[in-house]
């Protein structure tokens, strides 16, 4: 069994990283993995209730400090009720946003809070994921993404598109501020390419860390499958693919 990992998803409204949350997760499960794939706000009911009064309404609706607040709460509902429980089990929890949002929107772009997301995250929550991967695409491709789903969950799409180019230059200051956990993804690609990058790094994430130590080929056989993985595992030709190599440490 696969230790415990959690892995988010983050990049402005309309960046398509609900989608590539969906396709990792149905990947790993179809590999055997046990995965539990949520999101923020939401992910328990009481976040999930939250979440309707946070995405809905007009965009003066709440002001920046009352919305850290909201989000915080939700965040902390589902941390108790649903990722905490899952990691205690040992399972892959992949979330579709966490605290690095709270971060890039009421941080820096609603308010210059920054200060105190960090505060209410370390009283409050105290944990980061294993891995990040940040989506980043075009503000405005992502806008008419958004704005296009028409899903009444478009409070932050109103805000407009000089909204979505300052959350874009948040997330890859956060991605730099955060560089051993954050990997940026180029979305203005099509979604199987993303996916080839997602799969690569999120599967180093589940794997590189375990505790197996598996024994050396008999003979070299140069490995012919992922090969999106062959930087983090520097070109072993001692085992018969990548994973094993990364699970080696090579």
């Amino acid at each position: 069994m696969t230790d415990a990992k959690f892995l988010s998803f983050e990049g402005i409204d309309g960046c398509g990283k609900s989608t590539q949350a969906k396709r990792l997760a149905a990947h790993l499960t179809v590999a055997g993995q046990t995965v539990v794939l949520t999101r923020e706000p939401g992910g328990s009911p009481g976040a999930e209730a939250i979440r309707r009064l946070l995405l809905t309404g007009a965009t003066d609706k709440w002001s920046a400090e009352t919305e850290l607040l909201l989000f915080t709460a939700a965040r902390r509902d589902h941390l108790e009720r649903t990722i905490t429980p899952a990691l205690s089990a040992g399972k892959i929890v992949i979330c579709d946003r966490f605290a690095d949002s709270t971060r890039v929107y009421q941080g820096g772009t609603r308010g210059d809070l920054r200060g105190k997301v960090d505060q209410l995250h370390t009283a409050m929550i105290g944990r980061e994921p294993d891995l990040t991967l940040i989506i980043d695409v075009d503000p405005e491709v992502a806008l008419a993404r958004g704005l296009a789903r028409n899903s009444g969950e478009d409070r932050f799409e109103d805000f407009g598109l000089p909204f979505q180019q300052k959350l874009r230059a948040g997330f890859l200051a956060l991605a730099a501020q955060y560089p051993q956990r954050c990997r940026i993804i180029d979305g203005n690609r099509s979604p199987e390419a993303i996916f080839t990058d997602v799969l690569a790094m999120a599967t180093s994430c589940v794997i590189c860390r375990r505790q197996i130590v598996l024994p050396a080929c008999p003979t070299p056989v140069k490995p012919s499958i992922y090969s999106a993985m062959m930087p983090l595992a520097r070109r072993c030709w001692r085992h018969s693919t990548v994973t094993e190599c990364i699970m080696l440490g090579c």
